[in-house]
């Protein structure tokens, strides 16, 4: 416990400046020659022509996305799943325009799939500045909307888990509107990530339109069918929300940002990165009411980590920093809400 401190005493462990970029570049170059000597096995591998043409493929396909998604990574996204057989007067298309037009009027960019249905009404809602596509290229289903069309914003893709990969890793914050195989796919991929920990927490909502029972439905399948048979945990409920009002989706994002910013695992801790301070009572009451996710010690407020110095732009946000157990994520995403709220009940 002792290289831990309070934010409040302005004192920091970080050590003097160092020449950043040049331990940035070493690290890239390093990765870089890992990539080569990947390459150069699969020669001594044998591997089969077919086998390469995946990986070749795939390689420039995430080269290509990770340059046209760089410069926006600054901007807080929105990722938007949905049927592309939505037609345009269906409320669930309606819908999912009112959600792109509010997101956009926050500042944020909104992701699809940018082909037609429920993926184009995001489109249409943001308006092709703050919109930006990962397109999938099918035999029957192949061309942008015209919105995202020929926006240098917009990423052709030949494989689903590029494409998935995509969605998920650049994204902010995900909404589901009713869809088919695809659509529950992509939710449900969302949610084992964050269920497993593979993906940092991202609030999800499963919009439907108004008065709409699809998403009912299913959650009443999840809770009847995985949370009484022990399949999942019930915490595991609290890692998304559904609502029948774009408004209400809106508000969950903004609200799953008001104090919380991030989160990065240094060694064996997780640090929470936040927008203010956490009043004492409220810390008091987090140590005592989420004790089960530590696998060790207690929740403590500090300042920046010496190994969180490659992140400069960070370095002033207060810190929430445990040992956590790696387990618990369902109880993760509600310590954040507790967080968000400042206070422990809802």
């Amino acid at each position: 416990m002792n290289d831990i401190q309070s934010p409040s005493s302005g004192q920091s462990d970080a050590e003097p400046p160092e020449d950043l970029n040049a331990i940035r570049d070493r690290r890239i170059g390093d990765l870089i020659t890992t990539i080569k000597e990947s390459a150069d096995k699969l020669a001594r591998d044998r591997t089969t022509r077919g086998d390469l043409k995946i990986l070749s493929r795939a390689l420039r396909e995430l080269r290509y996305a990770f340059k046209v998604f760089t410069p926006y990574r600054s901007k807080p996204k929105v990722t938007v799943f949905g049927s592309a057989r939505t037609l345009p007067d269906a409320p669930e298309y309606q819908q999912a325009v009112a959600l792109g037009k509010a997101m956009a009027e926050i500042d944020w960019l909104v992701v699809t799939g940018a082909a037609s249905g429920i993926m184009e009404a995001g489109h249409v809602g943001a308006g092709r500045e703050n919109s930006m596509g990962l397109n999938i290229m099918l035999p029957f289903e192949q061309s942008a909307n015209a919105v995202i069309a020929g926006d240098s914003k917009l990423v052709n893709m030949k494989y689903f888990f590029t494409r998935k990969l995509m969605f998920v890793k650049e994204c902010d914050a995900v909404v589901c509107l009713p869809g088919g195989f695809g659509t529950l796919d992509e939710g449900l991929e969302v949610l084992t990530l964050l269920q497993t920990g593979k993906r940092d927490m991202v609030p999800v909502v499963f919009l439907d339109a108004p008065g709409g029972t699809f998403w009912p439905a299913w959650h009443d399948f999840v809770v009847s069918r995985l949370v009484a048979n022990r399949l999942i945990s019930p915490e595991d409920l609290s890692l998304y929300k559904l609502t029948d009002d774009y408004q209400e989706a809106v508000a969950e994002i903004q609200q799953f940002y008001k104090v919380y910013h991030s989160m990065r695992y240094v060694r064996n801790k997780l640090v929470l990165r936040l927008r203010e301070l956490l009043h004492p009572s409220l810390l008091k009451e987090i140590n005592r009411e989420f004790s089960d996710v530590l696998a060790e010690g207690e929740f403590v407020q500090r300042g920046a980590l010496k190994d969180e110095k490659d992140e400069p732009d960070l370095a002033d946000l207060p810190r929430l920093v445990f040992h956590f157990n790696r387990r618990s994520l369902g109880r993760l995403r509600m310590l954040i809400d507790a967080m968000n709220r400042g206070s422990i009940e809802a």
